[in-house]
């Protein structure tokens, strides 16, 4: 066949038909002609060729029945016995982060420098927040003030019951005392607005009027300036960043997690802390409160599946209900129910067959599988009814083997290359060009199912189908299975028993009438008599092209508005303790961004007035929680020239600044280094910085952040910015470009398999 091809092809090229004398020269346009032709031709055979090839599967599946239906039931079987023991992928990191992320990066370098425990209490953030803790928004349902003296005891007195939770062990109750994160003076770190309240109830206790919050930053009595932008939400405020009112308050506890044990203790207190904030509830009607803990996204992301099971229970009953209307029709013995039901037992097993093989792969579970058998039932359905269709065109005179090596022939060419176009979609998401595990999973699970699904509706539908056939072939009923009198012997019966038993003979329909037996089947009725005299009607063919143009328009409209959904909160089902506190967090707790950690990683000259100047430049615009500044109005406080000497510099840093009450807790902000000669250098230090945007216009924040990191390549300074949403955020540049290159890929191999 490669030789004559060849020949043929330098015959062309040399300007002589196929056949023709080798002397005789053919003009080009004929040449093209019969190149064409012959193109045509070989498509043709090639055509011939494989459904030749499927015509004698169809035909040996025919003369096995027995063997196809059983054994896809017993793999099944086998297989998803395995499934009883999955495991549930528990990190939600691991599948919703890119895998390759800068930001992965820059927390590895922050935690080397700056241990994740001692910056817990800053770098705040609100779904994503690393370690074990517990938070509560308190709010109330009458909009009052947070702050006034009955709320102020109130969020007091929760605070206190909540530092008196205990886990029980053997042996000893862990309290929060014991599990807290401890700061210089081995004392609980807590949150600065408790120190606030504190303070608020003491100078009303005092009569004292000069006590003032101020907004996002106030200062303590020690003298301390600390943030307050996330602790203290929906403010109004007098001059001077005064707080006037607050309309909500949160609170948050952190928690070690050093060892198994303690992690075992820290996530079992979490969830006393959630029903002990539940039982405080209840016995305070007038305010409303919404705890999370580092639990919450991840419980509520497994939660999914139970939550969604009634929609898919109601979603199965759906499409099994028009799966076997569709099948059905009033010959009682063309009609093919079963096989409707039989279409989704197929996708069933197949379902069943591929999480078998994922689990034994060690595959683990999560509620992103809960798409898969949606993708399975577009598929299977397709192969299925194309199959119908096609037993539905054969001759009823044949034998079933003859049909069914027809029905092979006729339909298992396009179901194939459907087969294949589903598998190279996903399977480009499935390869390592995809960064987000989750969608690499999914599309992962889609290959193996789909793969099982086509080869079970070769085999199993495929024996079903010569199944009903036979049951077709001897006039038996196609529900009951039992043999159809002749239309005379149903005279005597009532009208709904030969409703039921309502059949065509072959010996009462004439040949003109045998191509149109199928033709009694209500849809097709309606889509032969009606539906296509109507859509083809010259009056209604414009505003069909009308109506095409204005759905293509809402498309488009809808594209150019779709957004990078990176909020967490998406990802889990809607009546869940996530949805709550997420929904609060962004109405009361949205006016700043998550907490910048700035993170020096190189010794510079700091006692230098122009890298000072840089520093600040960089800093600029953002609120701050900086050692930097707070040390340089320090100096200026007491008259001394910040561009000092290196050594005096850092002596009075270390031996003044560090030892003032008011600045001691910026001593685990700064890395200091002694060389051989004693002297002694910043190697490292970090400042906090808090934008004032909007926390759930995500694209926002992530403009912020490319611009920091452009900004730290440039600059003289080096540096590096980092938040532990930053892990999540780089998502929205990962998955830009994806969906474009698989589309461009997909379609490269739609047309490979369509030429």
């Amino acid at each position: 066949m490669r030789t004559k091809r060849k020949i043929l092809h330098r015959r062309l090229s040399s300007g002589r038909a196929p056949d023709a004398h080798p002397d005789s020269v053919v003009p080009r346009k004929l040449q093209c002609w019969e190149y064409f032709k012959w193109l045509l031709l070989e498509r043709r055979r090639d055509f011939h060729v494989r459904a030749t090839c499927f015509s004698r599967l169809g035909h040996f599946i025919a003369s096995h029945p027995v063997f196809f239906a059983s054994a896809p039931v017993l793999i099944s079987i086998l297989l998803g016995a395995s499934f009883s023991r999955y495991q549930v992928e528990e990190s939600v990191e691991h599948l919703l982060a890119p895998q390759h992320s800068l930001a992965k990066i820059e927390r590895n370098l922050v935690n080397s420098l700056f241990p994740v425990n001692r910056s817990k209490h800053r770098l705040y953030s609100d779904l994503q927040t690393p370690g074990r803790y517990g938070r509560v928004i308190v709010t109330s349902f009458q909009k009052a003030n947070m702050l006034d003296q009955h709320h102020t005891d109130l969020i007091l007195k929760l605070h206190a019951a909540v530092t008196r939770i205990q886990v029980p062990r053997p042996g000893f109750n862990y309290t929060f005392a014991h599990i807290c994160i401890l700061n210089n003076d081995k004392t609980c770190i807590v949150d600065d607005i408790v120190h606030v309240l504190e303070e608020l109830k003491n100078a009303r206790a005092t009569n004292r009027t000069n006590f003032a919050i101020t907004y996002p930053i106030t200062h303590l009595k020690d003298g301390r300036a600390v943030y307050n932008g996330h602790q203290l939400g929906g403010v109004t405020v007098h001059s001077k960043d005064r707080v006037k009112s607050a309309e909500a308050v949160q609170l948050t506890y952190y928690l070690q997690s050093i060892n198994s044990l303690n992690d075992m203790v820290a996530e079992r207190w979490e969830s006393s802390f959630c029903d002990t904030v539940r039982l405080f509830q209840k016995s305070n009607s007038k305010v409303k409160m919404y705890p999370y803990t580092s639990s919450s996204l991840r419980e509520d992301f497994q939660k999914t599946s139970r939550v969604s099971e009634r929609y898919l229970v109601t979603s199965l009953i759906l499409v099994v209900t028009m799966a076997i209307l569709c099948c059905s029709m009033q010959d009682c013995v063309r009609s093919k129910p079963w096989l409707g039901l039989l279409g989704l037992v197929t996708i069933s097993l197949a379902t069943l067959t591929a999480a078998g093989i994922i689990n034994l792969t060690g595959g683990k579970y999560n509620s992103t599988f809960l798409g898969v058998p949606f993708v399975m039932l577009g598929h299977g359905l397709y192969g299925t009814f194309e199959m119908l269709s096609s037993w539905r065109k054969t001759r009823e005179d044949q034998h079933v083997k003859e049909r069914t090596a027809e029905v092979y022939a006729d339909s298992m060419l396009s179901f194939s290359l459907t087969t294949a176009m589903y598998l190279v979609t996903f399977g480009i998401g499935a390869s390592p060009f995809t960064n987000i595990e989750a969608a690499r999973i999914f599309c992962c699970n889609s290959c193996i199912a789909i793969f099982f699904n086509y080869l079970y509706v070769l085999s199993f539908y495929g024996s079903s189908l010569v199944f009903t056939g036979y049951i077709e072939n001897n006039y038996q009923h196609s529900i009951f299975c039992r043999k159809v009198p002749k239309p005379e012997a149903l005279q005597e019966k009532p009208a709904w028993y030969r409703f039921l038993l309502t059949a065509r003979f072959s010996e009462d329909t004439t040949e003109g009438e045998e191509a149109n037996t199928y033709e009694s089947h209500l849809l097709v009725c309606f889509l032969k008599r009606y539906y296509c005299d109507w859509i083809t009607n010259t009056y209604v063919k414009p505003f069909v092209v009308l109506f095409y143009l204005i759905y293509i328009s809402f498309a488009l409209m809808g594209y150019l508005q779709v957004s990078e959904g990176s909020d967490l909160s998406n990802i889990v089902a809607t009546a869940t303790q996530t949805i709550e506190y997420t929904t609060a967090q962004q109405k009361y707790f949205s006016n700043y961004s998550p907490v910048i950690g700035f993170y020096i990683y190189e010794s510079i000259e700091y006692w230098n007035t122009s890298v000072q100047e840089d520093v600040l430049e960089y800093t600029k615009g953002f609120v701050r929680i900086s050692w930097f500044e707070s040390y340089l109005n320090y100096l200026r406080k007491l008259n001394v020239s910040t561009g000092l000497p290196k050594k005096n510099f850092t002596d009075m840093l270390r031996n003044s600044f560090l030892k003032a009450p008011q600045f001691s807790h910026f001593q685990e902000d700064i890395i200091f280094s002694k060389k051989y000669n004693d002297e002694v250098d910043v190697v490292a230090s970090r400042m906090f910085l808090v934008a004032k945007t909007m926390e759930t216009n995500r694209e926002e924040l992530y403009d912020l952040l490319e611009t920091l990191r452009r900004l730290s390549v440039t600059s003289k300074v080096k540096f590096i910015v980092f938040n532990p949403s930053f892990v999540y955020m780089d998502r929205y540049a990962s998955s830009l470009g994806a969906p474009l290159h698989n589309s461009c890929i997909s379609a490269l191999f739609l047309l490979f398999f369509s030429a």
